[in-house]
């Protein structure tokens, strides 16, 4: 599990949503649980991802926020000219960081 350590720094700051954006686009690919936001059953590439904070709060022992990410699923088997082929792709997180440890967990928002 990431830490966000900047993220718990600036929590109850004006530099929180700022902070968490930035330590979510900067995780290596593969650590967000993307796969199961991709709407036409093809392969994550977060290589270039995008986060949007939609909304946070503050629970006892951890921050929870509600987030958007824009990412690239790349969708094959069509038996198109272009298989595959790279669609633009959308889901929410609930991000919750441990007060104590800084630790996040991430899971996907079923919509």
């Amino acid at each position: 599990m990431p830490a966000f350590t900047q993220s718990l720094r600036s929590w109850q700051s004006g530099g929180f949503s700022r902070s968490l954006k930035l330590e979510i686009e900067c995780l290596p690919p593969g650590i967000l649980p993307l796969d199961r936001g991709t709407s036409q059953g093809g392969r994550v590439d977060d290589s270039e991802l995008s986060a949007t904070i939609l909304g946070c709060s503050d629970q006892e022992d951890f921050i929870q926020a509600r987030v958007g990410i824009f990412f690239n699923e790349v969708v094959g088997g069509c038996s198109c000219g272009d298989d595959p082929f790279v669609a633009n792709a959308y889901c929410e997180l609930w991000v919750a960081i441990d007060k104590y440890s800084a630790e996040a967990t991430f899971t996907v928002i079923e919509v």
